[in-house]
């Protein structure tokens, strides 16, 4: 009696489980076939060409930027803030003069001195920086041992007392 009471649940349970691993093993293979997220390649030093579909400002850090393009982020990259000034949406006169984005470009020559502007629709922003301050950095590489590198660099100028590094990326919405 007791056997014919669990031949039914031991059957039952075996299709719950046969069921789950079926359903696991289906959006496992899903998963697998989602191509993996594309991010474009920052051309971090200014002296090599950065072939891209998209004219860019002497202040904005530059990556290759494919034809077919609309909403494009680049991959995370490391930079050393040099500079930042207290901004607001509303005014978008205050930002870091090219005069001084240029004095910082010469100390640097091998990495791209950029800065930040207010975003214009098809502008360049940046991740994981703050909404009501205007920056210039310079470009530190994609590794933290790069970047760290990079901030000796910066701080042996004794010119920036205030550097300090950043992981970002750079966006542009071209819709």
């Amino acid at each position: 009696m007791i056997k014919s009471r669990l031949r039914p649940l031991n059957i039952a349970l075996a299709i719950t489980v046969l069921a789950v691993s079926s359903l696991i093993s289906i959006d496992a293979a899903a998963q697998r076939r989602r191509p993996p997220a594309r991010h474009l390649t920052v051309c971090g030093n200014p002296n090599l060409p950065c072939k891209s579909f998209r004219p860019f400002e002497p202040f904005e850090l530059r990556f290759r930027i494919p034809e077919t393009a609309v909403i494009w982020d680049t991959e995370l990259f490391y930079a050393v803030i040099l500079k930042s000034v207290k901004s607001s949406d509303e005014n978008c006169d205050v930002f870091i003069p090219e005069r001084d984005r240029l004095a910082a470009q010469a100390l640097f020559p091998n990495n791209k001195v950029f800065a930040s502007r207010c975003v214009e629709p098809g502008g360049i922003s940046y991740s994981n920086t703050s909404s009501k301050a205007q920056f210039m950095a310079v470009y530190a590489g994609n590794t933290l041992a790069q970047a760290n590198r990079m901030l000796a660099t910066v701080q042996a100028t004794g010119k920036y007392p205030s550097a300090n590094i950043r992981r970002m990326r750079a966006t542009v919405n071209g819709t």
